[in-house]
């Protein structure tokens, strides 16, 4: 079914505007597969990634064609690629991103700042980080918060996206999460890197509870098919990150 109006529904005209923008490329149409119905509708809420450590100049620029193509909200890739993103994404509306602390959120909170602060200073216009899982399970909320907290400030109005890694928390850490990354300032709480776990139904409404209007939910790992992202979608999420973007909304 269709997302449903209000705070997760998409602005009138997204579509429109993305076929008008699609006209005036010069790469040729057939090098892309048309959109579907329902990825008409799922396109603009995704984050295209590719987050591989043998992840090569061909796929980034690649990743970035599609992004423009199909009209994602975002290309998230390693701090490396960053600038190569910045410039293939020059003009367009989808926006650069970045992970900080990937994968496993362990880096000191000192060290996740000055990447954050290095990430917005070369153009990322989102920064995905991971919290510091150990902290969270050690008890160490003080600690949780921050380390998010020194991610945002350096953001410097960037949205930050914190990754919470569901597929590693109790219900109640994952509560707890939600809470300090609202009080922290994060604009997203999202659900996994990918590596453990991915993005469940439950997960994402415990989140969009946690949260209310105060924060977004963002949905990742584990996201194959379009319906899938949907439900999640239906479920509360307002962004959804995928490797296999174009496969969602084809």
């Amino acid at each position: 079914g269709a997302v449903q109006g209000g705070r997760r529904g998409l602005a009138a005209g997204v579509f429109d505007t993305m076929v008008t923008a699609r006209k005036g490329r010069s790469k040729p149409a057939a090098k892309f597969r048309p959109l579907s119905k329902a990825g008409a509708r799922l396109a603009p809420l995704l984050d295209h990634t590719l987050l591989t450590a043998d992840a090569s100049r061909k796929q980034i620029l690649r990743l970035c064609e599609e992004a423009r193509q199909y009209g994602f909200a975002a290309v998230c890739v390693t701090p490396y690629w960053l600038p190569v993103v910045v410039q293939a994404l020059k003009g367009s509306e989808v926006k650069p991103c970045a992970v900080i602390g990937f994968p496993l959120g362990a880096s000191p909170l000192e060290t996740k700042a000055h990447e954050a602060r290095v990430c917005a200073r070369a153009g990322a216009r989102e920064l995905d980080m991971v919290v510091s899982i150990s902290a969270l399970k050690d008890g160490a909320h003080d600690y949780v918060l921050r380390d998010m907290q020194a991610v945002v400030q350096a953001a410097k109005g960037k949205a930050v996206k914190a990754i919470l890694e569901t597929g590693l928390l109790t219900r109640a850490e994952k509560i707890a999460a939600c809470k300090l990354a609202v009080q922290a300032g994060a604009r997203f709480v999202k659900t996994s890197t990918g590596l453990n776990g991915g993005a469940t139904v439950q997960d994402v409404r415990l989140l969009r509870r946690t949260a209310g209007d105060r924060c977004r939910v963002k949905a990742s790992g584990g996201i194959r098919t379009c319906a899938q992202a949907l439900t999640l979608i239906r479920a509360g999420a307002d962004r959804i990150g995928a490797s296999s973007s174009v496969a969602l909304v084809t």
